[in-house]
């Protein structure tokens, strides 16, 4: 199969779907694969390192579009990409379309086949494609929260860890999955106290075992309202595979939190945990409600390319080849991937959204 790796369009993406090592091991088995110009240079891979084991180069994006059968790509298409797609490519990247109507409809008009990396779904649930860039993202989160703390950048200036004769700071986590359990995990080991809510009882565990400084605790509403009140950091990372994020934080309680507080809600892809929250870019992160600083980046691992893009491609590797292969329909957990195909919504969880 002739495999397309076009370069990411999105505001300051620097990923790329697949690195040199990847791309030539499809090459060794028999795959025609072609790489957009400087498609991995924002991730330190250069066209040579890719040429060198038989990948080819196609001038621009209209070239590789036109010449590729599978298109791999790292993020949605947006405009540019949009206008090159065609109804026999299958298309194969992190999608998100519950919470981008306006994407779905266009991809149903293209008709092409649409194989979302956050809905390939394992039997036990496990979602393999959407792990490595979750505990990215949940590792970000904290690394910028911390930062927006700073007084500089509109912050209460607290820091979180504190040190001897100063209180610590504060972190609320929604969510003990990949995200949240990583966002967890660093804020403990930077010294913050740490409340997780999770409804899953292992989870609860495993995040009680990161320290005594970290408390899990179910999500009833006048818990939640309290906790974030005192919270100096709060990180969104709740998940319904394939659906909308449920807010799990109200307006009415983002008014309690202290001026120069942050939020970083990691659900913003899914539309976002919080009621206050709306897609930003990395080149204008951040904006202000109720005097409290939200950072709402829908693509926050990119700014990571390096590591981001040898953690994607790791994972998705097995997936593209057995794509390729052309009997993929046989692969349940590839199957329960499909969100659109042939101009019909296929994932249930996008079942009856509105176009």
């Amino acid at each position: 199969m002739r495999i397309g790796v076009p370069k990411e369009t999105k505001t300051l993406e620097g990923r790329v779907a697949l690195v040199p090592a990847a791309a030539g091991d499809l090459v060794k088995r028999g795959h025609e694969v072609w790489l957009e110009q400087g498609a991995g240079l924002k991730s330190g891979f250069r066209d040579e390192e890719y040429t060198r084991l038989g990948v080819h180069i196609a001038p621009d994006a209209a070239a590789l579009y036109e010449k590729g059968e599978m298109i791999v790509k790292v993020k949605e298409p947006i405009a540019g990409d949009l206008a090159l797609l065609r109804k026999d490519h299958l298309l194969f990247c992190y999608l998100h379309l519950a919470a981008e109507p306006t994407l779905t409809r266009q991809l149903l008009d293209i008709g092409l086949t649409g194989v979302a990396f956050e809905t390939v779904e394992l039997p036990n649930g496990d979602l393999p494609l959407l792990a490595p860039m979750s505990v990215i993202a949940g590792k970000i989160g904290v690394q910028v929260g911390t930062h927006l703390l700073h007084q500089p950048m509109g912050g209460k200036g607290k820091l979180l860890g504190g040190l001897s004769a100063t209180e610590r700071g504060k972190v609320v986590v929604f969510g003990a999955g990949r995200a949240g359990g990583a966002s967890a995990a660093l804020a403990a080991a930077g010294g913050a106290n740490v409340t997780v809510f999770e409804m899953r009882e292992d989870r609860m565990d495993e995040m009680m075992r990161l320290g005594n400084n970290v408390t899990a605790l179910y999500p009833y509403h006048d818990v939640v309202a309290r906790e974030v009140a005192s919270a100096d950091l709060v990180i969104g990372a709740v998940l319904v595979t394939g659906a909308k994020a449920p807010h799990v934080m109200t307006r009415e309680m983002l008014k309690g939190m202290e001026d120069g507080s942050v939020v970083v809600d990691i659900a913003i892809d899914q539309g976002g945990c919080f009621e206050t929250s709306r897609p930003t870019t990395w080149k204008e992160p951040t904006y202000v409600e109720e005097g409290v600083t939200h950072f709402c980046v829908t693509n926050m691992p990119g700014a990571v390319p390096q590591t981001s893009s040898q953690a994607i491609c790791a994972a998705i590797l097995p997936w593209v080849n057995k794509l390729a292969s052309g009997n993929w329909r046989d692969n349940a957990a590839l199957v329960r991937g499909i969100n659109v195909e042939g101009g019909r919504i296929i994932h249930p969880a996008l079942q009856g959204m509105a176009l």
